[in-house]
């Protein structure tokens, strides 16, 4: 029936955020919704239910609408390696390692993909909404832009524009991307919401008349500044993230690796009201538990961990460690990258030495979703790890060290509560499926009170 893009006027507008609030708005009103993001450039990744591996932004609002995941919701994603390196990844499954140059010198081979993603998703849903990426203005790469104007005029979408006000500049970046746009595109924006927004609304109330008048673009909705502390994109929202605890009974640190990722794992102790987790790049003294969490360059982070002076520390301590993916991989005595898949040139490096068996790099990535009975206990979750073990080949324990390939094990309530039992038989534990699910409730609940959604429906219809 009809179609949306998401255009931000910057990067890290809330984009992602805007997208499944009005996804869900439109579903509640009866509407067969997807999400969609032509190409996503995120380390944190998750495995959907057709065994792809797709941007967890569009995995988690996939999931709030309650409708199937699938490699259709983001067909191209790259997930950086740091040192000019790029995976590149097409309906879920790896294709090889490039440079941005050679990335974009084959664009227009890209571009079947996302247009039979996107026709493949029209057949079952009223309305794709689809997530821009950055800005949809960068002049010197709007031709390679699959995001936003390639999606856009390929598909004639309405336009709404997200302008973050907490930046400044409001005003100029919402006129200067709508006026940056081509005719065509300009034709199809049918306003702008205003995000971010702190402290007295009507303050605002001139800014609004501003925007619609001076500029004649229509003013959807001024959203309030609300944190949001879970469906982390990328880490620097993640580090930056808003939980304040009083008396926790376990202190955790989470190593802040430059490559950090997956970084979902740790959403759940976020919420815990009963934790506090603290990121770390220098002393991981006075805690009760020290996370090692996934990054997509292992052996990089691991070098890192040497050269901060971390990984003598690890070594050291006595507090209890618990790998995850990347993190448990450097818990093993050396890392072994023969095939350049993480790293060129070849390399290998010694771990921490706290598990007796090597890491060896495949070229064939594992990337499944399932069942698992680890630390004897039944547990959901997925894999993503070129790594693997012949020893450990899942997971590995001991008194002071823990650790699995496994993400998403924090999910599960009974392992995570017999998990910080056994650090504080204080703990108590909680519901987090039904917590994410209350916080995301009233998330939108605000957010819907500050949204026309009837000039909306007005303009796309």
């Amino acid at each position: 029936m009809f179609d949306i893009s998401i255009f931000g006027t910057s990067s890290d507008s809330g984009k992602s955020t805007i997208t499944f609030v009005i996804a869900k708005i439109l579903q509640d009103l009866g509407y067969k919704v997807t999400p969609f993001k032509a190409q996503n450039v995120s380390n944190n990744s998750s495995v959907c239910d057709d065994s792809g591996e797709i941007g967890v932004a569009q995995y988690f609002q996939a999931k709030i609408l309650n409708i199937k995941t699938s490699s259709h919701l983001n067909p191209v994603l790259l997930k950086i390696e740091g040192k000019g390196r790029t995976q590149l990844i097409l309906n879920g499954k790896i294709q090889k390692t490039l440079t941005p140059r050679e990335y974009y010198k084959n664009i227009d081979k890209l571009k079947p993909i996302v247009i039979k993603s996107f026709q493949k998703l029209k057949k079952n849903y009223d309305c794709i909404i689809a997530e821009g990426a950055g800005s949809p203005v960068e002049l010197n790469l709007m031709d390679k832009d699959l995001s936003n104007t390639f999606t856009a005029k390929k598909f004639n979408t309405k336009i709404i524009l997200v302008a973050d006000i907490e930046r400044g500049g409001v005003f100029a970046s919402i006129y200067g991307t709508y006026k940056l746009l081509d005719k065509k595109l300009q034709k199809n924006v049918i306003g702008v919401i205003i995000n971010k927004f702190r402290g007295d609304r009507t303050l605002f109330d001139d800014g609004i008349k501003i925007i619609e008048k001076r500029f004649k673009i229509p003013v959807l909705g001024v959203m309030p500044y609300l944190p949001l502390n879970i469906g982390f994109e990328d880490s620097q929202s993640l580090l930056n993230y808003s939980k304040p605890k009083k008396n926790p009974k376990i202190n955790i640190a989470v190593i802040a690796f430059p490559h950090l990722s997956n970084f979902n794992d740790i959403e759940p102790l976020i919420l815990d009201k009963e934790l506090n987790v603290e990121f770390v790049k220098n002393s991981i003294k006075n805690y009760d538990l020290i996370i090692l969490a996934g990054t997509k360059s292992t052996i990089s982070d691991l070098q890192w961990l040497k050269k901060i002076g971390l990984f003598k520390e690890l070594q050291n301590t006595i507090t209890p460690i618990y790998g995850i993916c990347g993190g448990f991989e450097m818990m093993f005595d050396k890392l072994i990258d023969k095939n350049g898949v993480e790293n060129s040139p070849l390399t290998a490096e010694n771990g921490l030495n706290f598990i007796d068996d090597n890491i060896l790099f495949k070229r064939k990535k594992i990337v499944k979703r399932k069942k698992y009975k680890i630390f004897n206990q039944k547990v959901k979750g997925f894999e993503i790890h070129n790594g693997v073990s012949k020893k450990y080949p899942l997971f590995y324990k001991s008194k002071k060290i823990k650790g699995s390939f496994v993400h998403g094990i924090f999910d599960n309530d009974n392992f995570r509560t017999n998990f910080f039992k056994n650090l504080n038989p204080k703990y108590k534990g909680y519901n987090f499926q039904k917590e994410q699910k209350k916080i995301i409730n009233n998330f939108i609940k605000k957010f819907r009170k500050n949204i026309d959604i009837d000039k909306i429906i007005k303009r796309i219809i």
